[in-house]
């Protein structure tokens, strides 16, 4: 992966893991999260990949690999939508906005090659095309709910916590989530603009972005899921699934948990006991007495609410108890998915 030409800004410091490539904070992360959240801040996701579909039967085609009604969906209107596996299974998260002309999708790090592989071959006699475009695209992030206009550059608002569709939610409703207060937009702009696209805003980094996603309970392929997640565990009907649309790869899977099942496990959030000065790592163990329960996936420093994180514990899991995190770390659990 090539790093961000914006590393090279005074005091950025590298991400590691799954943001490598672009900076976790630029020198003072807890003043760049207030100013993310102000809408006052920009975040480089240079590391995003980044996949464009062209052709006249784009929409209708993706409509019907993947788990959100795309076929009527009109131009400059974001969409979230998952690739599953024939079981099931989350394999790939994209965030969708089509321009009239082609379908901008904007995928975590690293994913795009496979998932470029996977739609090219999925085409057929179809009039589609499929590019992965990522050496040619950055993408930036803002604390902005607002779509792109014609002649603006292709830009994804995040749907979350909203209901989308004819779905299901597991968690609170879109008026009492914690997500409400995160707008969330992603700008697709050339590599050899980006930093005229930032102009004069301040840089922030993704320590902070991941900080405000967490407090969201907001759920991010890589962090939260596995090769074993299927969508009802981290409430990610909500957005991304249409419950009574067309055939495709793995819906046997969702009906059948939504409407006989409960998952195996359960997205929570935790409140961390800061008083040690540390963070988990990610994947720690969660404990409730000697069982282990559950692993962190994500877990930041938030500027008001200190250490937190999101967990996948399993689903029967008593609602009520403290957890202890390795190394010895009290927690204390808000459900996001009831155990029932």
């Amino acid at each position: 992966m090539t790093a961000s030409a914006l590393l090279r800004t005074p005091g950025a410091v590298p991400a590691e893991g799954i943001d490598e490539g672009v900076a976790a904070h630029y020198g003072d992360p807890l003043r760049e999260q207030r100013l993310l959240e102000e809408g006052l801040g920009v975040v480089d996701l240079s590391h995003r990949g980044v996949v464009t579909v062209t052709g006249p039967d784009r929409l209708s085609w993706l409509h019907t690999l993947t788990t959100q009604h795309l076929s009527d969906l009109p131009p400059h209107t974001s969409a979230e939508t998952l690739v599953l596996t024939p079981k099931g299974k989350v394999e790939h998260d994209l965030h969708l906005v089509d321009d009239g002309e082609r379908t901008w999708l904007t995928v975590e790090p690293g994913t795009a090659p496979a998932l470029a592989e996977w739609l090219d071959s999925m085409r057929f006699m179809l009039r589609v095309e499929v590019a992965d475009v990522t050496e040619e695209y950055a993408v930036l992030g803002e604390t902005i709910g607002r779509e792109g206009a014609p002649g603006e550059p292709p830009t994804w608002v995040d749907p979350w916590p909203g209901v989308v569709g004819d779905t299901a939610l597991y968690g609170p409703p879109p008026e009492e989530h914690p997500g409400r207060f995160r707008p969330w937009r992603e700008v697709v702009v050339p590599k050899g603009e980006l930093a005229a696209t930032v102009g004069d805003r301040e840089l922030v980094g993704t320590w902070s972005a991941e900080a405000l996603r967490i407090a969201a309970w907001r759920p991010r392929l890589g962090a939260e899921t596995d090769h074993r997640t299927i969508v009802h565990e981290v409430d990610w009907l909500r957005t991304a699934v249409h419950l009574h649309k067309g055939c495709y790869r793995g819906q046997e899977t969702v009906a059948r948990v939504h409407n006989l099942g409960r998952p195996p496990r359960r997205i929570v959030f935790l409140h961390l006991d800061g008083s040690g000065h540390i963070l988990p790592e990610v994947g720690a163990e969660i404990r409730l007495g000697e069982k282990t329960v559950g692993r962190i996936t994500s877990r930041a420093r938030h500027h008001e609410d200190g250490p937190i994180a999101l967990a996948v514990i399993k689903r029967n899991t008593d609602v009520d108890a403290d957890l202890l995190v390795e190394p010895d770390i009290a927690a204390a659990q808000t459900v996001i998915v009831p155990r029932d």
